[in-house]
C-alpha cells in the first residue's frame, strides 16, 4: 500500500533548483548519488536543467507516469501543486515544506487543505515539515539529511526531522545501517501505524524502532503492534510522558494516571520493547538486529578482567537475568585449559594475559553447555590483550551460534579497532556491562512476551439495561458523576455482589433501614455533588443502635452542608456493615490516546499517596488480569502473612474482568472508582463496598 514511498519506478522533485544552498537541491543530489535507478525528474519553471537533469514547469509538463512527488516549496504554494500531483495520478507524495500545523491556526488550515486534496485524489502523503524518506535496498535518498546511510536491517521512524538528522549521522559513522528511514513530521496522513503495516512483512527489516510524541489512535496502535510483534521487534521511545497538562480528575484513578503510564501498559500489552532513552533505543536495536533470540534468561559472563565481571554480574541480577550454572562437564574442560589462578566458573576469568586463543577456548565451551542461553564477552585492554584477533574470533563463534553472543570491549583508543572489526561480524558491543545486561534483558523480555498464547478477553452476562437506565436519569438532571447510591445497580448488572443497603432521606428513616437489615450498619452520604465522601466526613463505620444511627446521619448532613455549602444532600446511604477482609481499589480513567486504562491497587483512603498501583488498557484477557493482581507490590500481604488466610484471588481476577466489559460496553463512561472491593479470604468472594462514576460531558 505504501511502496511508491519506498519502490518507485519514478520521482519528481517539485522545487528542485540549481542553488547548492537551497533543500531542493539537496534532495535532487541526494537522490541522484544515492544509486536512485529510476527516472528522476526537476520540477522548476526557471530551470531548463538541473544536475544534467532535464527539468519541467510543473509535473504536469512531464510526459511520463510519476510514482513518488517530493514537494520542497514555500507552503502557500503546496496545496496547489498537490492539486496537479493528482490530476498527473501520483500515488504518494513527500511534502517536506514546513508552515502548516506547527505554525498555529492558518498552518492547521492549510494542512486539512493538503489533507482533502490528498484524499479526493487517493494519494497518500507523508508530512507535511518532515525531512523525508530513504530506502537503502531501493536505493532511494528522498531527504535533505547528509548523505545516504548504510544499509542494514534497521527500519526507524521518527515524528522529530531533527532527531532524524542525528539519528542519520551516526548511522553514517557506521554504528548503525537502516533498511528503511522515515521522519513522519505532522503525521497529517501516514503515521506510525501505516508504517507498522507496511513494514510487517518487508523482508529487510528485521527490527523496526520508532520514536513518537503521541499517538493520537492508540486502540488501533495496539491492534496492529499485536500482530506486528509476534513476527519482529519494535521497540519504541516516547517523549512528553509528564503530566503537565493533563485534564482534571476527580477519581483516585484519574490522579494516578497519566500519559506515562498509559503508553507503559499500552506499550506492554501491545508486544512493544519500551526503551527510556534514545541511548537505550539503538543499544536494543543492535542486538535485536544482529543476534538471535535467546531461548531463556541464562547468561555466561567470558572476561578478562575480576572487575568487569563482577560489575556484570551484579548488571544482569538488576536486569533480571541470572548467571548461568555451568554444567560440570564444561567447568573440567575449561580447568583442563586455563591457567591455575583462572576461574572456571561463571564468570570465566581468563586472565589478563588472556590471548585470543583463551577467549576462543572459553566461548566456544560456555556456548556449548545447554545451561547457557547468551553469553557476554568483556575485552579491557591490558597490555598483552589481542584485540584485533580476540574481536575476529569472537565475531567468528557467533556468526555460528545459536546463542545471542554481546560484546563488552571496555575503553576507547586502543579497543576502537575491535569494536569495528566486530560491527563487520554483527555482534554488537557495549562500552560497559551494565548496558549489554540490559539489551540482553530487553531481547529475553520480547522473546517471553512472543511465545506467549493470546487470549481473549472474557464475556460475561450482564444486564446493559440497567446501566443504561441509571446513566440516562443521571443525565436527565444534569449531572455526569453517579455515586455510591445509585451506582449499586450498576456494579449488580455487572455481577458485582453488594452489601445490603437503602437510601435514606431522614434519620428515621435510616434507623428503621438499620433495624430491617441489622446492626452493625454503616451510614455514607449520599450527594451527587460530593464525590470524596471520607474528605468531608461524610462516612461512619460501625453504627450498633438507634441512637449511633441518628447522630451519625445528622453530623454527615450537618459537615456536608458546612464544608461544601450549596450542595444537594439526597440523605445517607444506610449499608450493613461487612465482615473484615483486605481493601483493594479497582478503578478506570479514560486515556485520551489509549481509552479506558484499568487500574488495581491496594484501596482505603491512602491509595493516592501509596501509589502501589498497576496498569492495563481495556479490554483485556483473564492472564493480564492475574498479572495485574501479582505486579503490585503489596501482593504478599494479599497472599497472607503471619498466618493470615491468603485473599481470594479468583474474586479479584473476575472483578477486574468484569470491569474491563463494562468501561468497553460503557465508552461514555470516563472514571470509575470501586474502592474498596472488599476482598474476603479464598473460596469466599469479594464486594464492592463503594462505587463512583463519571460519564462524559
Amino acid at each position: 500500500m505504501l511502496e511508491a514511498f519506498f519502490r518507485p519506478s519514478s520521482v519528481a522533485v517539485i522545487g528542485a533548483s540549481r542553488d547548492p544552498e537551497k533543500l531542493g537541491y539537496t534532495v535532487l543530489a541526494n537522490l541522484k548519488e544515492g544509486g536512485f535507478s529510476g527516472d528522476l525528474y526537476p520540477i522548476n519553471p526557471k530551470a531548463k536543467e538541473i544536475l544534467g537533469l532535464r527539468a519541467y514547469p510543473t509535473i504536469l509538463d512531464v510526459p511520463e507516469p510519476v510514482d513518488l512527488a517530493v514537494i520542497v516549496i514555500p507552503y502557500p504554494f503546496v496545496p496547489a501543486v498537490l492539486e496537479q500531483c493528482g490530476q498527473k495520478g501520483v500515488s504518494a507524495a513527500v511534502v517536506i515544506s514546513a508552515g502548516f500545523r506547527e505554525a498555529g491556526r492558518e498552518g492547521l488550515e492549510r494542512e486539512e487543505e493538503l489533507v482533502e486534496v490528498a484524499r479526493r485524489y487517493g494519494i497518500r502523503l507523508i508530512g507535511p515539515n518532515c525531512l523525508g524518506v530513504i530506502d537503502t535496498d531501493t536505493p532511494l535518498n528522498a531527504t535533505f539529511a547528509a548523505g545516504m546511510p548504510p544499509g542494514g536491517p534497521i527500519a526507524f521512524m521518527s515524528q522529530s526531522g531533527a532527531l532524524g538528522t542525528a539519528v542519520l549521522d551516526l548511522a553514517m559513522a557506521g554504528r548503525i545501517g537502516f533498511s528503511r528511514f522515515v521522519s513522519l513530521g505532522n503525521k497529517a496522513d501516514v503515521n506510525e501505524v501505516d508504517l507498522l503495516e507496511a513494514w510487517e512483512d518487508d523482508p529487510g527489516s528485521r527490527v523496526i524502532l520508532i520514536y513518537v510524541e503521541g499517538l493520537p489512535d492508540g486502540q488501533r496502535f495496539m491492534e496492529v503492534a499485536r500482530r506486528v510483534t509476534r513476527k519482529k521487534p519494535v521497540v519504541a521511545v516516547k517523549s512528553g510522558v509528564t503530566r503537565a497538562g493533563s485534564r482534571a480528575v476527580s477519581s483516585h484513578t484519574g490522579s494516578l494516571a497519566g500519559s506515562e503510564v498509559a503508553y507503559q501498559a499500552a506499550f506492554r500489552q501491545a508486544g512493544v520493547v519500551r526503551a527510556e532513552s534514545m541511548e537505550h533505543l539503538f543499544d536494543y536495536a543492535r542486538a535485536f538486529a544482529y543476534q538471535p533470540l535467546p531461548a531463556g534468561n541464562r547468561v555466561a559472563i567470558v572476561t578478562n578482567a575480576g572487575g568487569p565481571g563482577i560489575l556484570a554480574t551484579d548488571a544482569l541480577e538488576r536486569a533480571g537475568l541470572e548467571l548461568a550454572r555451568l554444567r560440570l562437564q564444561t567447568i573440567e574442560a575449561l580447568t583442563a585449559d586455563l591457567p591455575d589462578a583462572a576461574s572456571a566458573a561463571n564468570p570465566v576469568d581468563v586472565l589478563g594475559d588472556a590471548l585470543a586463543d583463551r577467549y576462543e577456548h572459553g566461548l566456544r565451551l560456555v556456548l556449548a553447555d545447554p545451561g547457557v542461553d547468551a553469553a557476554i564477552v568483556i575485552v579491557t585492554p591490558q597490555a598483552m590483550t589481542q584485540i584485533e584477533e580476540t574481536a575476529h574470533v569472537v565475531g567468528r563463534i557467533a556468526q555460528k551460534s545459536e546463542k545471542p553472543v554481546l560484546g563488552c570491549f571496555m575503553g576507547e583508543a586502543r579497543i576502537e579497532a575491535g569494536i569495528h572489526l566486530l560491527r563487520g561480524y554483527g555482534v554488537p558491543s557495549y562500552p560497559f556491562p551494565e548496558r549489554a545486561a540490559t539489551a540482553l534483558a530487553a531481547m529475553v523480555a520480547y522473546q517471553k512476551e512472543r511465545a506467549r498464547p493470546i487470549h481473549q478477553p472474557d464475556r460475561f452476562e450482564v444486564d446493559t439495561e440497567a446501566v443504561r437506565r441509571v446513566m440516562d436519569q443521571a443525565r436527565g438532571e444534569g449531572r455526569v458523576s453517579i455515586g455510591d447510591a445509585e451506582a449499586r445497580a450498576i456494579l449488580e448488572a455487572y455481577g458485582f455482589p453488594v452489601p445490603p443497603s437503602h437510601l435514606a432521606a431522614t434519620p428515621e428513616e435510616a434507623v428503621e433501614a438499620a433495624e430491617r437489615m441489622g446492626y452493625p450498619v454503616v451510614l455514607k452520604l449520599a450527594s451527587p455533588d460530593i464525590l470524596h465522601k471520607t474528605d468531608v466526613g461524610g462516612v461512619k463505620l460501625d453504627l450498633r443502635s438507634p441512637d449511633d444511627v441518628r447522630d451519625g446521619f445528622d453530623l454527615i448532613v450537618y459537615r456536608a452542608s458546612r464544608y461544601v455549602p450549596g450542595a444537594r444532600v439526597w440523605g445517607c446511604l444506610v449499608q450493613k456493615m461487612v465482615p473484615g477482609g483486605r481493601e483493594v481499589l479497582i478503578g478506570m480513567s479514560r486515556d485520551p490516546q489509549f481509552g479506558p486504562l484499568v487500574a488495581f491497587g491496594l484501596g482505603g483512603i491512602y491509595v493516592e499517596a501509596l501509589k502501589d498501583v498497576v496498569f492495563r488498557v481495556a479490554p483485556f484477557s483473564r492472564q493480564e488480569a492475574e498479572e495485574m493482581v501479582r505486579e503490585i507490590r503489596a501482593y504478599p500481604l494479599l497472599e497472607g502473612v503471619r498466618g493470615e488466610p491468603p485473599a481470594d484471588h479468583e474474586a479479584m481476577v473476575e472483578a477486574l474482568c468484569r470491569v474491563s466489559q463494562l468501561v468497553t460496553d460503557f465508552p461514555e463512561i470516563v472514571e470509575v472508582d470501586i474502592n474498596p472491593l472488599m476482598v474476603f479470604e479464598e473460596g469466599r468472594g469479594a464486594m464492592a463496598l463503594d462505587m463512583r462514576l463519571v460519564l462524559t460531558a
